[in-house]
């Protein structure tokens, strides 16, 4: 199939446009992209057509595809049995867990066999094999199997909450508090169900928490490490607006992400948290983050003043999975995030700022911040450590 250059839209008033060229693998790209080409086409990128969010390519990378393959493998029983257990009070639901796995299974072979035809052609990134788990468990009627634990750790970490507010408001240098906030956006996203190394000590210790997590990331000097720059340029002018994509419920969004947007907020940056459309994982969605910053605004006055007016908003990302794909942003969204004059990305965690995002490049200031839960791709990208940090922070893509 020829290549097909796909554009997407407008996210900042200087016209930032992300685009890609890709194979028939990106035409999976939904109704949002395609609608709104034609309204933006000027490009703040170097070469509009090098958008590809995947950091991986398991049909070129032969020793990644080994790995990522058997991972999924091993990894698709464990979502099975989570999967039924979510549905307890429904008999079917054992027999239609082991149809999901062996549905997925079968897809999952079926990419792999693939791979020497389409090596050099098709893009296959982790994402869509992450994204094939959430297809498979929706079509045998597993919509949300962690929604139990979601509701739990959400409470949990509420209550939490203005505690770690407290610790945060007791560092008196700026330098120290938005290095503690970094840490701490880094600490929430280890509470990520869909890592293996993560899920069987939260599985373990039911005592683990943001402390604990704090003290098992890596220390300094991180993996990538561009900390040292965020903090010179928070010297400078507030941004205008930030839009913030966050990952996990819980621990993660609550006591990492919100303490890190009340920052933002408390130097005047107005924020769009971005949340995921659909389910995926723990990861927490859109309409549970609009009920979570309720329940948060009562613990925090910077936030309940930015909820109720209106300078702390929540929007839908347009994904289904646990990844970022910018060419699927909805228009809701693009229309904002050009509206409010937006000079700041932040994506975090390791599904949409590792396994997507890693490398792409954007017409704003952008920091990306995620742990690798995974030992080989903390080797693979050049580490040790086995909970390595990304904080990687970027200036503009001059137009």
């Amino acid at each position: 199939m020829p290549l097909v250059t796909l554009t997407c839209y407008q996210l900042f008033n200087k016209t930032l446009l992300i685009t890609n060229t890709a194979t028939n693998s990106a035409l999976k790209v939904n109704r949002f992209a395609t609608s709104r080409v034609a309204m933006h086409s000027r490009s703040l990128l170097p070469d509009p057509a090098v958008y590809q969010p995947d950091t991986l390519d398991l049909n070129t990378d032969i020793k990644a595809a080994d790995y990522w393959f058997n991972c999924f493998r091993d990894m698709v029983a464990k979502f099975a049995k989570v999967a039924a257990r979510s549905q307890e009070e429904d008999h079917t639901a054992p027999q239609r867990a082991e149809q999901f796995q062996a549905a997925y299974l079968q897809q999952l072979e079926e990419h792999q066999r693939n791979v020497p035809l389409n090596r050099g052609k098709v893009v296959l990134g982790t994402s869509e094999l992450l994204q094939l788990n959430e297809t498979m468990l929706r079509r045998y009627g597993f919509t949300d199997p962690w929604l139990s634990q979601k509701r739990v750790e959400n409470a949990s970490a509420v209550a939490r909450l203005k505690q770690r507010l407290q610790e945060l408001d007791a560092l008196e240098d700026e330098d120290a508090r938005w290095t503690e906030l970094v840490r701490g956006v880094l600490a929430g996203n280890m509470f990520d169900w869909g890592a293996q190394a993560i899920s069987n000590i939260l599985e373990q210790d039911s005592n683990f928490g943001l402390h604990s997590a704090l003290e098992r990331i890596e220390k300094r000097p991180w993996l990538l490490d561009n900390l040292d720059n965020w903090l010179k340029r928070l010297k400078g002018a507030p941004h205008k607006c930030a839009v913030v994509f966050v990952d996990n419920s819980g621990v993660d969004v609550v006591l990492g992400v919100l303490p890190f947007v009340r920052g933002l907020l408390k130097r005047g940056t107005k924020v769009l948290l971005c949340a995921n459309s659909e389910p995926a994982l723990n990861d927490v969605t859109s309409e549970e983050l609009r009920s979570l910053l309720d329940e948060c605004s009562r613990e925090c006055e910077v936030l309940q003043q930015a909820w109720s007016k209106g300078q702390l908003l929540v929007y839908a990302n347009g994904q289904s999975g646990p990844c970022l794909d910018m060419r699927t942003l909805p228009p809701e969204l693009c229309d904002a995030i050009a509206a409010n004059e937006t000079d700041l990305l932040v994506i975090e965690g390791m599904g949409r700022a590792l396994h997507t995002n890693l490398n792409a490049r954007f017409g704003c200031e952008t920091l990306k911040m995620a742990v690798v839960k995974n030992r080989w791709l903390a080797k693979y990208l050049g580490g040790e450590a086995m909970f390595a940090v990304i904080c990687k922070f970027e200036p503009a893509v001059p137009s």
